[in-house]
Formats: structure tokens, sequence, C-alpha cells
């Protein structure tokens, strides 16, 4: 009880969450007479697995893709295709967010780098400033969906589950949520008459857009064929990547210079430091928890109240979306999945089909206040405010929940391409 109290507390003060999930650990040592060097052991056993050591190079990729104007190939090759539909800078926009997703890895990134490079050009083009910060930070959501993904290599360690198997199973939702939101954008577009290009695109302009695009395309297929193929492990696969980036960026598009790369490798040094310490203290707590039996409680208690699948898959959505409101992704994963997965799979549900429904959960977390990072950052790049933005977001909003209730009660959606690609 001590220890929920001073992380109330502290977290009411503002202390950022990962000091606090170190307070919380510190204080449940402390009730229960422990010793502190506990503290150290449990936060490198929480580190200790190779997959983890995958996060930098997947980073260090998308740092590399961004900064080396790989968006500005796929923005023109998008424009091509569907430039001529009203609304076409709103779907160029969700296209290239699909597609850098499997790049980046982070909708944090997505959100910095579309905020910059396509709202400009949606005010010049009449689009309302509202309109077009909701459809950048609801598409970038998916970035976390669509393999590599930051947080499905956290789920895949906590969980024990297979990072290939899980990778293939955001392929879908992921296009499933960019569809809904094109859907969305298109319809909105068309009742306030936004605008279109004045001509379709040529054969021999789509053919040369495409072209300048491919090798950008082609670097998730890297990822994912080399651990499909069983050529390289995840960690290694993210080496690969971030070698054939720096090729793309610097030899090919010739937007990257040697300069550049101590602010990239920099950047990249404290993200990854952020996420390990946050893998880290989460570690501590989980422990903690489990130490105390919470997660079984906490299963007898749903399981004394209902044993309906459908009523408990219900109520564990509804808690991940205020958590994902609440909480980073990665503490999230890291506290609740050893909560409620044995749970889940004691229902029949597949740890991989749950590990899409946590990853989703968490990925709408982030463009809902308060601390909806791609809100925040949205708001510091546009200069709009949070208010104006989260109003405009509600359509989009209801479009990734219709999605995340699909594939929630229909598995296939999920676990169609992983045992297709598996067997």
């Amino acid at each position: 009880m001590l220890s929920l109290v001073a992380g109330v507390l502290t977290l009411a003060m503002g202390m950022p969450i990962v000091f606090v999930l170190g307070l919380v650990a510190a204080v449940y040592l402390y009730t229960r007479d422990l010793p502190f060097v506990l503290l150290a052991q449990r936060m490198f056993v929480g580190l200790d697995s190779f997959v983890l050591l995958a996060i930098p190079f997947y980073v260090l990729m998308g740092n590399i893709m961004t900064q080396g104007k790989v968006a500005d190939a796929l923005i023109a090759w998008a424009k091509t295709i569907v430039g001529r539909i009203r609304g076409g800078l709103a779907v160029v926009n969700i296209l290239v967010s699909v597609v850098f997703a499997g790049i980046s890895g982070s909708a944090s990134a997505d959100t910095s780098a579309f905020a910059t490079l396509l709202i400009p050009p949606m005010d010049k083009e009449k689009y309302d400033r509202p309109f077009s910060c909701a459809v950048t930070i609801s598409s970038s959501i998916i970035a976390p969906i669509i393999p590599p993904s930051i947080i499905m290599v956290v789920y895949a360690v906590v969980a024990e589950q297979s990072i290939a198997a899980l990778f293939l199973a955001g392929v879908i939702p992921g296009l499933l949520m960019g569809g809904a939101d094109i859907v969305i954008a298109l319809w909105i577009s068309y009742r306030r008459k936004y605008s279109r290009a004045d001509r379709r695109a040529t054969l021999g302009e789509i053919f040369t857009q495409t072209k300048d695009a491919f090798l950008a395309l082609l670097a998730p297929g890297i990822i994912l064929g080399g651990i499909l193929t069983g050529v390289m492990t995840p960690t290694e696969a993210g080496i690969v990547a971030v070698a054939y980036s720096l090729f793309l960026s610097m030899a090919y598009y010739r937007a990257l210079h040697l300069r550049d790369l101590p602010e990239i490798l920099w950047q990249t040094l404290l993200i990854s430091a952020a996420a390990y310490l946050l893998v880290g203290m989460s570690a501590i707590s989980a422990w903690a928890l489990a130490a105390e039996q919470l997660p079984q409680a906490i299963a007898a208690f749903i399981l004394s109240i209902t044993d309906s699948k459908v009523l408990i898959l219900i109520a564990i959505n509804v808690m991940l979306l205020v958590v994902g409101c609440l909480m980073e992704a990665i503490v999230a994963i890291i506290l609740f999945v050893p909560i409620f997965l044995p749970l889940v799979v004691s229902l029949g549900v597949d740890p991989v089909h749950f590990g899409l429904i946590v990853c989703v959960n968490l990925a709408i977390g982030l463009i809902t206040p308060p601390v909806g990072g791609c809100l925040f950052i949205c708001c510091a790049v546009t200069k709009t405010p949070m208010d104006v933005i989260v109003r405009a977001t509600v359509p989009f909003l209801v479009a990734n929940i219709v999605v995340l209730m699909a594939m929630t009660f229909m598995p296939d959606l999920v676990m169609w391409l992983p045992r297709l690609a598996l067997r």
C-alpha cells in the first residue's frame, strides 16, 4: 500500500514515470525488508536479453532515413498515385505513413517528419490546419504496428514470443488502420470540397517516381525477409538495415553527409537509453507485482465476475485504452502483459494475437490526452492548440477503435499471415 501511495503522489507531483517506477520499487523493498541490491539485480535481469539489442539499430535506421530525405521520395511517389483524388494530399499523408512505418517503427519519428514536410503544403492547398494535424498524428500510430516495431520487440521479450510472428501479425492490422484513416480522410475531404491535382500523372511520371522510391520501399523487406528466412536474427537484421539505409541516404539519394552522423548517433543514443531505462525500471516493478502474486489475484477476480471470453476481452481493451492514455507503451507492456497474458491464454487467445491487441491499444494512446506523445509533438511543430487537434482527431480515433475491435474478435485478421509464413 505504501508503494502505491508513493507512486500516486510522485506522479501527481509531475515526476517522470521512469523515476516513479524506481521509487515505488525502492519503497517496496524497504517495506519488505529486502536488500536494495535487488534494484540493480532485477534491472539487469530485465535488460539481459539479446533481442533488446535490436532497438538502437531500428531507431538508428529510422533516424538515418528521416534525415536522408527518403521521406521526400516517398511523398513524391504517393502524389503521383493519388494526387488527382479530392483530398489527395491527406491520402498522400496516410500512404506515406504506412510505408514509412516499415522504416522508422516509431510514431514519434513519423509525426515529427510529416508534421514538418506535409502540413505546410496542406495549408497551401487550403486544408483546415486541425484536419491536417489529425491526419498526420492518426496515421503516425501505424508505425508501431507495421514492422519493424520497438514495442513489439519489448512484448516479444516479456511474453517470450517470436519477433518474426509478431512482425508478420502486425502487417494486416496496420494496413486496415491505414485504410480506415483513408476512408475518413476522403469522407471529410469530399464534404469540405478540398482541392485535388489539376491533372493525372502520366505513366512515365508514375514509373519515374516509383523507380526513385523503390529502394526506400525495399527497406522493410530486408528486415522481414532476413528474419523469416532464418538468415538473420532480429538484431542482425537491424544492423543490415542500418548499413542499407546509410547506402541509400548517402550514395543513392545523396542527401546525408558524414558531418550529419554525429548528431544522428547522438539522437539515437538518447532515444535508446531512454527506452532501456524504461525497460529496466519497469522490470523491477513487474518483479514486485509478480512477487505479490498480483497477476493471479486480478485474473481470479475477473473470472469470479464473468467467464465470458467476449466480455473479458472488451474489459481488457477498455483498460488498455485507458492505460495508453496515461502511460508510456514500454512501461505498460512490461507491467500489464504479465497480468493479462495468463488470463487470455487460459481463454484460448494466442499470445501473438494478444500482442497485437496490446500494441494497437497502446498505439492509440499516442494520440489521446493527457500523455499522447504524438499530440504534443504535432502541437509543438505546428503551434496548434491541443484541444483543437483533439476534436479533429475524433473521427480517426473512432475508426481505429473499430479496427481494434475487429482484430480482437476476428483473430484470423492477425494470425493468417504468421500461420501462412511460419507453418
